[in-house]
């Protein structure tokens, strides 16, 4: 059953909270009729389970693993839904020069040489005939999967269903990434708070995000600079170089904010701000190991 979040009068904030693909996800809606609010997050639910069984690697008769099985033996035919989503993954894939990257090797690589590895795990290699609609692995032991951006494209179709269903206002929380959409029932902005108060330490907690996706990936295998960590040297100023412990994107799809928060990270600080400023509705936070807030050029926090 909905569980009442906040009263505000009427209307409020419903939400239900499941776990789905792996995750905690929290479908909140406003509405004032809770018959109707459930119906809606069910569909929701649906939908986000259909997305799951879509690009799972776990059934047999999935076409990402039929696209793998084939993989370094003939093209396989896909539906429009999945070739567009490979081919969006690719379009990233080359935006962050590699770091965003959904083929993996599905076999040791000892001996190989990094060229040769290279064939299992680039993108480069995944080979999309549009007029055949048809997805092809060069390499026999390259795969393809979509752990990094499916939460964020299960919750964007959410979305679109709830509000083909007239949800004029709502928050999807997919583990901790956000999409909203609407305002709040007192008609001022979602705010990364208020869409999920487990963030409200975060020192952009009072960010605006209405019709906008956060996600944030951490860097858990960061290691603490100190006195005695030689490696992180820049070689020009001989300081030590921070490193990133998290990244927080913002721009209007989960599923683009998804796939690029972690490449943020491989590209570090410098070179993500670059690439972030460079592109149209999209914006990001980093914090360094030494919690500074490093911002792209349309964030202004205030303290």
């Amino acid at each position: 059953m909905l569980a009442v979040k906040k009263l505000t009068g009427s209307p409020t904030i419903l939400g239900r909270e499941i776990r789905l693909m792996g995750n905690r996800f929290e479908i909140s809606l406003v509405a004032n009729d809770l018959a109707w609010a459930d119906e809606r997050i069910d569909s929701a639910i649906n939908e986000i389970n259909r997305v799951e069984k879509l690009l799972s690697t776990l059934t047999e008769d999935s076409k990402i693993n039929e696209i793998n099985r084939n993989a370094g033996i003939k093209p396989v035919y896909v539906d429009a839904e999945i070739y567009r989503l490979i081919d969006r993954s690719i379009q990233i894939s080359e935006l962050t020069h590699g770091t965003f990257d959904i083929s993996y090797c599905a076999a040791p690589v000892q001996g190989k040489t990094s060229k040769n590895k290279a064939n299992f795990t680039d993108y480069k290699n995944i080979v999309l005939d549009a007029a055949a609609q048809t997805v092809f692995l060069k390499s026999k032991d390259m795969r393809i999967g979509f752990s990094a951006i499916s939460r964020g494209y299960a919750a964007d179709r959410a979305k679109y269903i709830l509000q083909m269903q007239d949800v004029s206002s709502g928050v999807i929380n997919a583990g901790g990434d956000l999409l909203s959409w609407g305002l709040q029932p007192d008609n001022t902005p979602w705010t990364i708070a208020t869409a999920d108060p487990q963030q409200a330490g975060q020192p952009y907690a009072n960010m605006n995000i209405s019709n906008m996706a956060v996600a944030t990936s951490v860097n858990a295998g960061h290691i603490a600079i100190d006195s005695k960590n030689t490696r992180n040297i820049d070689p020009a100023s001989g300081f030590h170089v921070s490193e990133i412990k998290s990244v927080s994107i913002i721009t209007p799809g989960a599923e683009l904010a998804d796939a690029m928060a972690t490449p943020i990270i491989e590209m570090g600080i410098n070179a993500g701000l670059y690439l972030i400023n460079k592109l149209n509705q999209m914006a990001c936070i980093i914090i360094d190991d030494h919690s500074r807030v490093y911002t792209s050029k349309d964030i202004n926090l205030v303290a």
